[in-house]
């Protein structure tokens, strides 16, 4: 039985990817740092594909909530896929460079970055004995396009999608993705957008992108998950 790690998994993205995979099977370690809306996403999974899933919450920027993580998956069985879904804009609404609050900055390196890497060090022994572990690092096409009020996310992103290249190279048995999941409906998105509300796709829409990826398994590389998507269709 395969087993996955997702983090920020109370809603949006996070919970799309839990039910798809679960769908499939999988069995899951689901985290958020707001527990009740946690613990809801998790019953809605578990009612509705029977998997076993385990709900920590907690801030993935705490070592020891990362270690929880990664020992929940190994009570499970073991660690297949670690999505690293959990992340912050940093300030909102988004600031011009020369507005931008560097505490914001800090926070969004914090949970985009640093805690990504955290927790991909914690994961590893589990990943690598899986024989097929695969790593999935949320990026965003503000980390490659240089758009106006994004250049504090968008650094996080850059760097997200730096640290996923060369964890490939280091680690060239596991697949390591970094994905773009495209504008969507979510909070994240309302918030950094507020004017764009109720015009986007949902997070359900990428979601056969991710499969897709799953199921091919090319190489590590930076992905557009709205264009596999239409692959697959």
């Amino acid at each position: 039985m395969a087993v996955a790690i997702v983090t920020g998994a109370s809603k949006g993205l996070g919970r799309a990817l839990a039910h798809a995979l679960a769908g499939r099977g999988w069995d899951l370690v689901l985290n958020a740092r707001t527990a009740g809306a946690l613990e809801e996403s998790a019953a809605a999974v578990r009612a509705a594909h029977g998997t076993r899933v385990v709900a920590l919450p907690g801030d993935v920027g705490d070592a020891t909530h990362r270690r929880e993580l990664v020992a929940a998956a190994g009570g499970l069985g073991g660690l297949d896929l670690l999505v690293n879904n959990a992340g912050v804009l940093g300030a909102a609404p988004l600031p011009r460079l020369e507005d931008q609050p560097l505490d914001g900055l800090r926070a969004a390196l914090e949970t985009n970055v640093v805690a990504v890497l955290g927790l991909v060090q914690e994961s590893l022994p589990l990943l690598r004995a899986s024989g097929a572990g695969t790593v999935i690092a949320l990026s965003s096409e503000a980390a490659a396009v240089p758009y106006a009020t994004w250049g504090g996310y968008g650094a996080s992103k850059a760097a997200v999608d730096l640290l996923a290249a060369v964890l490939a190279v280091e680690e060239p048995e596991l697949r390591v993705w970094a994905v773009d999941p495209g504008d969507m409906e979510t909070d994240l998105y309302a918030a950094a957008v507020p004017e764009g509300i109720g015009t986007r796709p949902g997070p359900e829409s990428v979601v056969p992108g991710f499969l897709h990826l799953l199921d091919r398994r090319p190489a590590s590389g930076r992905y557009v998950a709205p264009e596999l998507a239409g692959a697959v269709e």
